[in-house]
């Protein structure tokens, strides 16, 4: 598939204030009528020759994004036209247990040739993600990652939006697929990919009206890597973390002091395009001593005179404040695993060694229905979580079907910003409060999936 082409079908840009009809892409079919989602393989031009056997809903090209609205319900039908199972998860939505995609916790695998209906009503806007939560590993590397959007209710007065899902590709020298992992990297930082992408292009460039405001949406769906962001605009501001609108200011990124973006980590940023054509916003990542042009927004056009000032603040989401004074302590480990531990699958496919744990105990290889909850909390309370990284690898740690806040930290200043998913340093201790909303078994891992996959598993229990 050619640049221009995927541009048109994936519709990059929403102009007049948004989306008009809620829809697979911008031009789709809307969502209040059932969506097939069809897991298919198909191939893509990276480089100079056709990489073959990726994974997405759509042939040649990215997974869709899917778009919601905030309170609406959405059915969605996962079809495996693969020939393993898979099931499929939606990252960081707070939606009832036996949605959430996560095989021998909420639901059983989705065999091939079968479908899943997954029915639920998003009760908080923002931007989300979809990925697989069976064969995770080589379904995730193959490509399967795309992102959600959950739209507010009312419109918050940008021009347009963009919306760049940050993945690597570890592609050989005739441009295929190598092996998804090394042993080596899954014990320590994970295997890097050595394609880096947005939207599955090489440095795209994206037209928007000069000095108009956009809404950059960006998402790190990849399986390794922690992105090290900044925009070559400081005239912008954070407007969102994980989803949620930002409670307390995240300054904007810089060369000097970039974004650490981990893997299922999004952020939001009302940016205000330049005021004279063929001027660009350039996403930057910072690599080792490197620096890599990830995408490009680019001016066309007469300006439009935009100020940030003009901006409607996003509404806040729905989410109950825990109660500090009476919140119950848990404190939870993530290191390294016992020696003797046997191979473990991490809820659905196995890379055949246990490396990881959770409080010592890393997720059995047999999915047993003994397996022990991390944590068991009582609906409706709140609780402190103490999450302590006793390893020199970074962690996001994900916690599914519940959001917390981050009070404080041994290594930095943290701010207390709802969100899903938290980036744990080399031996740093965070403490995280939530309120126990949303009952059932609630996975809680390091989303490094080799990390994920040797043994950083479990689940939290509300009941």
């Amino acid at each position: 598939m050619k640049r221009r082409d995927f541009l048109i079908t994936a519709g990059a840009s929403f102009f007049a204030g948004g989306v008009s009809s809620l829809g697979l892409s911008a031009i789709g079919a809307p969502i209040s009528s059932t969506t097939n989602l069809k897991l298919q393989h198909t191939n893509f031009l990276f480089r100079e020759q056709p990489t073959n056997k990726l994974v997405s809903l759509s042939q040649n090209a990215p997974p869709p994004v899917i778009y919601g609205l905030q309170d609406q319900p959405m059915k969605l039908n996962v079809i495996n036209g693969l020939d393993e199972y898979t099931a499929m998860h939606w990252h960081g939505l707070r939606i009832p247990n036996k949605m959430d995609g996560v095989p021998y916790l909420t639901q059983l695998p989705i065999a091939g040739g079968e479908t899943f209906n997954y029915e639920f009503t998003p009760p908080d806007a923002g931007t989300y993600w979809y990925h697989p939560h069976c064969m995770t590993m080589t379904q995730m590397v193959s490509g399967l990652t795309g992102v959600m959007v959950i739209k507010e209710k009312i419109e918050c007065g940008f021009n347009s939006e963009e919306i760049i899902n940050l993945r690597d590709f570890r592609l050989n020298n005739s441009d295929q697929l190598k092996q998804p992992y090394t042993l080596r990297g899954a014990a320590r930082a994970g295997t890097f990919g050595n394609v880096m992408t947005a939207n599955w292009l090489k440095s795209p460039v994206y037209n928007h009206q000069a000095g108009s405001l956009v809404r950059l949406r960006l998402a790190n769906t990849d399986t390794t890597r922690i992105y090290s962001l900044y925009l070559t605009s400081t005239e912008g501001q954070i407007i969102a973390w994980d989803g949620h609108p930002t409670e307390h200011q995240i300054l904007m990124p810089t060369e000097k002091q970039p974004l650490l973006l981990g893997p299922g980590q999004r952020v939001d940023i009302a940016c205000k395009m330049p005021p004279l054509e063929g001027q660009t916003i350039n996403i930057i990542a910072k690599v080792r001593a490197n620096k890599k042009l990830m995408a490009s927004l680019l001016s066309i056009g007469q300006d439009q005179k935009r100020s940030l000032k003009e901006l409607k603040p996003l509404p806040k989401n729905p989410v109950t404040e825990p109660d500090l004074k009476n919140a119950k302590t848990h404190e939870i480990i993530f290191g390294w695993s016992p020696e003797g531990t046997e191979p473990n699958n991490g809820f659905c496919g196995s890379l055949g060694k246990t490396f990881w744990s959770i409080n010592r105990t890393p997720w059995p290889g047999d999915n047993s229905e003994n397996t022990s909850p991390v944590a068991t909390l009582k609906l409706g309370n709140s609780y402190l979580l103490r999450l302590r990284n006793s390893s020199p690898n970074l962690h996001p740690i994900h916690l599914h079907g519940l959001v917390f806040k981050p009070l404080r930290s041994n290594k930095r200043k943290v701010l207390p910003n709802w969100t899903d998913t938290f980036l744990l340093l080399k031996n740093e201790v965070v403490d995280i409060a939530l309120v126990a909303d949303n009952p059932g078994d609630w996975a809680f891992h390091c989303h490094v999936i080799e990390h994920q996959k040797t043994g950083l598993s479990g689940y939290i229990r509300v009941v």
